[in-house]
């Protein structure tokens, strides 16, 4: 086994007001800020890609803006997860994954599809709902994670089902949704979503160092230490894995600097 896998961590999108302030140069383009964070950080979560389709020009046009290594995350189409019966979404899965993303070539990250908050776990439907997640678009291999956050799920059947389909369940560190922290897939998802705009990093120091060692954990093939497992009884496989981490919701104004904290602390290790 490698000692570890690759471990990013970013923001969501890169166009937000109080960011020209807090992040961007004084002065800088908004037709240059994609640019800029793309040198700054080393993986974005699109967010605009989860309201409505875009042309593949404009995935190309991002590709080429962004350096060698540079990932983007893409949050699949509400058209999609939204679904009342989520076997039926087959379409819209469709037309979200046939909108051009395979232009990002090899910047496109995984795809995350995030549930209501009001969507409990069906193991049928949502079983058939991860069968139709292709595993690869355009010759381009495509990691799915979901994101779900309505307790039902906080069960053994749902982390057996997603492994058995390869799909990465997000470990969200939110106020209010349950943090699921198993390990699902060949890679990790977490979004950290409790940041405080009085904090210079988003997270406290103590919290950032706890962070780190989490993503260094998984990066390493091992379960994050201090988190309540959801089904222990399931052991993962100890091999290396990739690591996506992002700075998301509360204490926005402060995402980019807490990223490149916590992706500082974990490129010491």
């Amino acid at each position: 086994m490698t000692k570890r896998g690759a471990i990013r961590v970013g923001i969501g999108g890169w166009t937000y007001e109080p960011w020209d302030e807090s992040f961007y140069p004084k002065g800088l383009a908004k037709k240059r800020q994609l640019d800029y964070a793309s040198r700054a950080l080393k993986v974005i979560e699109v967010n605009g890609t989860y309201y409505s389709s875009q042309k593949p020009e404009t995935f190309a046009k991002w590709a080429a803006e962004v350096p060698d290594g540079f990932i983007f995350s893409l949050k699949a189409s509400r058209f999609a997860t939204n679904k009342k019966v989520l076997a039926d979404a087959g379409e819209s899965v469709d037309r979200f994954l046939q909108q051009g993303i395979a232009e990002l070539g090899d910047r496109l990250g995984p795809i995350l599809w995030q549930f209501m908050p009001t969507k409990k776990f069906d193991p049928a439907d949502f079983g058939a709902f991860l069968a139709l997640l292709p595993r690869s678009l355009a010759g381009l291999p495509l990691r799915h994670a979901v994101e779900v956050r309505h307790p039902s799920f906080q069960v053994p059947d749902f982390i057996a089902l997603l492994r058995k389909h390869q799909v990465a369940v997000v470990c969200a560190d939110h106020a209010d949704y349950p943090l699921i922290p198993d390990v699902t897939a060949d890679f990790v998802y977490a979004r950290l979503q409790t940041g405080l705009e009085t904090v210079e990093t988003c997270y406290e120091p103590a919290r950032m160092k706890q962070w780190a060692e989490r993503l260094e954990d998984w990066a390493a093939g091992r379960n994050a230490d201090g988190l309540a497992l959801i089904a222990p009884e399931q052991p993962i496989e100890a091999k290396a894995r990739d690591v996506f981490a992002f700075f998301i919701h509360e204490g926005k104004s402060r995402a980019p600097a807490g990223a490149q904290a916590l992706q500082a602390l974990v490129d010491k290790a």
